[in-house]
């Protein structure tokens, strides 16, 4: 199988929001490094959205709040990456428009094209991106590991019944330490 880590919404604003002071930055910059380390590519998902963007239906509440707070606007500062986790030279970097990394995206096109049959997900939050691409992934019959200390939600409680209840049906869920064990380089 190959595999690649997705490092979905890991920008500015999210991380202000939902940032825990658990040190997930820190544990995402170890799976990030040790994906680079052991070959595997690491691909970044963002969400960008056009000002005032015509895509988006009033009908849909999430992305209506979304549009009407200010967030995810391309070009502006919140919507980059976080640079504790910045993406290097080679690293590709996906725009989605919804919530899935597949929504809107080249995502599928650039896996395709690269052979990668197997993800590993990692990002803000649990309940929105990290949710719908593992179902988006199930779907495409993409082998799935989830790094349960790689996600972060703005609701503990969310993230927690997701990683140790809903997930495990359809992924690996492992922590970053062990998932980092096991790719090392030997």
């Amino acid at each position: 199988m190959c595999s690649a880590l997705l490092v979905m919404d890991v920008q500015r604003d999210v991380v202000d929001i939902a940032d825990d002071g658990s040190g997930y930055l820190v544990r995402l910059r170890r799976a990030v490094d040790g994906a680079r380390a052991a070959g595997i590519p690491v691909i970044y998902v963002v969400m960008g959205l056009r000002p005032g963007d015509p895509v988006v239906s009033p009908r849909n509440k999430v992305m209506a709040n979304v549009l009407q707070a200010g967030l995810f606007t391309e070009g502006a500062p919140g919507t980059e990456i976080h640079p504790e986790v910045a993406p290097r030279q080679g690293d590709v970097v996906v725009t989605k428009r919804r919530g899935s990394a597949f929504s809107g995206s080249d995502l599928d096109l650039v896996l395709r094209a690269r052979g990668i049959d197997s993800l590993v997900l990692a990002g803000i939050a649990t309940s929105a991106v990290v949710l719908s691409t593992l179902w988006r992934a199930v779907d495409l019959d993409l082998g799935l590991t989830v790094l349960a200390d790689g996600c972060l939600d703005t609701d503990p409680e969310v993230h927690r019944m997701l990683i140790e209840r809903l997930f495990p049906q359809w992924a690996d869920v492992v922590d970053v330490d062990e998932w980092l064990g096991a790719v090392a380089p030997r």
